[in-house]
């Protein structure tokens, strides 16, 4: 499989990580609205486009399970746990990331300053493309969150939308595809 073209979201070499949208930690989100509607549409979408998808899940003992509407949008989905703040930090994590072969790992969830992050950016270091979903994404406080993707931006993450990252990997209204992800994006 040739590698994808830097800045070129494609479905064949993209994976969805879902980044510890917990039950405890959710309600203190800035937005957690947002971020629990937009990553369950990605999610969706993901299962439509057949991408690998990864939920970690951050010391479950203590902040609970995933946020129960994510897990429901999956049959598919493999769930990790980990006590590291940076996914790529767990050896678990690491190693299910990498297994699927699939260098561009969207990424969504919580908190943007923190675990999202540091796992974007160990991505880069082992070389993956890592693309922030801004609005699948957040923190306690605004301003950790804008300052974490300025900071992302700044290393060379991608940061995008949830709808320009389903569009992108979907690349034409006409067909099946496009018909199926359309209930998804209305």
């Amino acid at each position: 499989m040739n590698a994808p073209e830097p800045d070129r979201l494609d479905r064949e070499h993209a994976q969805l990580l879902v980044v510890d949208i917990q039950e405890k930690l959710l309600p203190h989100i800035h937005g957690h609205e947002r971020v629990l509607a937009q990553a369950e549409r990605m999610i969706r979408a993901a299962e439509v486009l057949r991408l690998p998808i990864t939920i970690s899940e951050q010391y479950p003992a203590g902040l609970g399970p995933t946020a129960a509407p994510l897990p429901a949008a999956t049959r598919s989905a493999v769930k990790v746990e980990k006590t590291t703040f940076s996914c790529c930090a767990d050896a678990g994590c690491r190693r299910r990331i990498a297994s699927v072969l699939r260098p561009q790992v969207l990424l969504v969830g919580i908190e943007t300053h923190v675990c999202v992050q540091q796992t974007a950016l160990d991505l880069l270091e082992e070389r993956m493309q890592p693309i922030v979903l801004a609005d699948a994404v957040g923190s306690r406080r605004e301003f950790d969150f804008q300052i974490a993707l300025d900071r992302m931006r700044h290393a060379g993450v991608i940061v995008t939308t949830v709808e320009a990252a389903i569009f992108r990997m979907v690349q034409d209204s006409a067909g099946d595809l496009f018909k199926r992800i359309l209930p998804i994006v209305r």
